[in-house]
């Protein structure tokens, strides 16, 4: 089975993850939630879900599904506001080129759904139609659970077994170790390196460009 490159989005190719983090913010405001930055920044990446139950949990304060369905939708259309003008990160998109220059096979599974992922997607040329993209609303469970990775891979023709998954927080390293992936983590979405390689990361990188520097390290020959 061939080893596929499997990433996150936010955080990982594009520079989103404080503006989700605010969205997030303004959102749970909107319902009379004060919560500091800093504890919502270190719930992104994981299921809109469990991110807004772990949140509430934390506030100690019981909320209902109607509840929980407005503030994600609330943070959809805040998120939408804010990335008008999100950029990749530096190196994405030549990692991208690079990887199919190499004809190693690549896809993009993210926590978000499509609502908030098409912008991010174009930023970094992606054209959901003809790439491999997985999004939350295509699969039972996001991350920490496995099923984003799982499908990107299934959609590629192989498995999570012995491919990478490329992501910036410790939920991307754990939903690898769960499918039996290889976690590549990065720095660019606010997460520690200690944090990363404590959580399952084999190796850590500042950005897609630093990880595109050293692709020989990770990346299966494909030419002699």
């Amino acid at each position: 089975m061939n080893t596929a490159f499997l990433f996150d989005l936010d955080g990982t190719l594009v520079d989103s993850v404080y503006n989700h983090v605010r969205a997030w913010h303004l959102a749970l405001r909107e319902e009379g939630i004060e919560l500091s930055v800093w504890r919502i920044h270190r719930k992104i990446g994981m299921s809109g879900g469990l991110f807004t139950h772990q949140l509430l949990r934390e506030v100690g304060r019981e909320i209902d599904k109607e509840t929980i369905d407005r503030l994600r939708k609330r943070h959809a259309e805040k998120f939408v506001e804010l990335s008008e003008d999100v950029a990749p990160l530096p190196g994405a998109v030549k990692l991208l080129k690079e990887l199919t220059r190499l004809e190693l096979p690549w896809a993009i599974a993210t926590s978000g759904r499509m609502e908030t992922a098409r912008s991010n997607l174009e930023s970094v040329g992606v054209d959901p139609d003809k790439a491999v993209v997985v999004t939350r609303d295509q699969v039972k469970y996001a991350k920490p659970d496995p099923d984003l990775f799982v499908e990107a891979a299934r959609r590629l023709g192989t498995t999570t077994t012995g491919s990478y998954v490329i992501g910036d927080s410790i939920w991307d390293m754990i939903a690898a170790a769960r499918c039996g992936a290889l976690g590549i983590g990065l720095l660019s979405g606010g997460y520690g390196r200690d944090e990363l390689e404590r959580s399952g990361a084999i190796r850590v990188y500042d950005d897609p460009a630093d990880l595109l520097v050293h692709l020989d390290e990770i990346a299966p020959r494909t030419r002699d």
